[in-house]
């Protein structure tokens, strides 16, 4: 450990786990800054948790392992608020995935880097992210739901939340990467997807 890393107490016995959070949490920061993670380095973060490189690879074998794990947590984290978001919809389906949607945008708006990371960044073609396929299956479940409650015409429901999902994802991507366009309120774009391509109506 070098001079510029500050000192951290040692875990006691049984709080390995804890570490490797904090090394999770130091890579995830660090993402959402870079918006890329080819920039990161296992010396960088263990500089950031305060510890030394040697100790991080206790934990992860090498960089491209620690950025799954760190991706894996942030989807995680993801899938659970918006879960959260959803309920707020009460027993409604279409309100359940509207919100779902809304916070979606609102949770790029505070974590762009992260959302280039998972979505924008080369990482896709070089390492398959498969705990991202949990987002699109309940994004497909959002989308039966409104169909069974007769909400949205009889489809298939799979390629139709493909269709949303790629609308939304080009939403909040024009408003990432180009902040200064001109552009609708997102939530009334949301509306019109739910319209024109899931067919919701009241």
């Amino acid at each position: 450990m070098d001079a510029s890393t500050p000192a951290r107490s040692r875990n006691r016995r049984g709080q390995g786990e804890l570490l490797r959070r904090d090394i999770i949490d130091a890579a995830l920061r660090m993402l959402n800054e870079l918006g890329d993670d080819e920039g990161l380095s296992m010396r960088a973060i263990a500089r950031e948790v305060g510890i030394a490189a040697t100790s991080a690879y206790i934990h992860f074998a090498d960089r491209d392992e620690l950025v799954f794990a760190a991706l894996e947590q942030c989807t995680t984290d993801l899938i659970r608020d918006l879960d959260q978001a959803e309920a707020k919809g009460g027993d409604d389906p279409v309100e359940r995935l509207r919100a779902r949607l809304v916070f979606l945008g609102t949770w790029v708006s505070e974590y762009g880097g992260l959302y280039k990371v998972l979505h924008e960044s080369t990482l896709n073609r070089r390492m398959h992210l498969v705990f991202k396929q949990q987002l699109a299956d309940r994004a497909t479940a959002a989308v039966q739901a409104c169909m069974d409650a007769g909400r949205a015409p009889t489809d298939d429901a799979a390629a139709i939340a493909l269709d949303l999902r790629a609308a939304i994802h080009g939403a909040v991507s024009i408003r990432l990467n180009e902040p200064d366009a001109d552009l609708p309120p997102l939530q009334d774009q949301i509306d019109r997807f739910l319209q024109k391509l899931v067919g919701v109506h009241s």
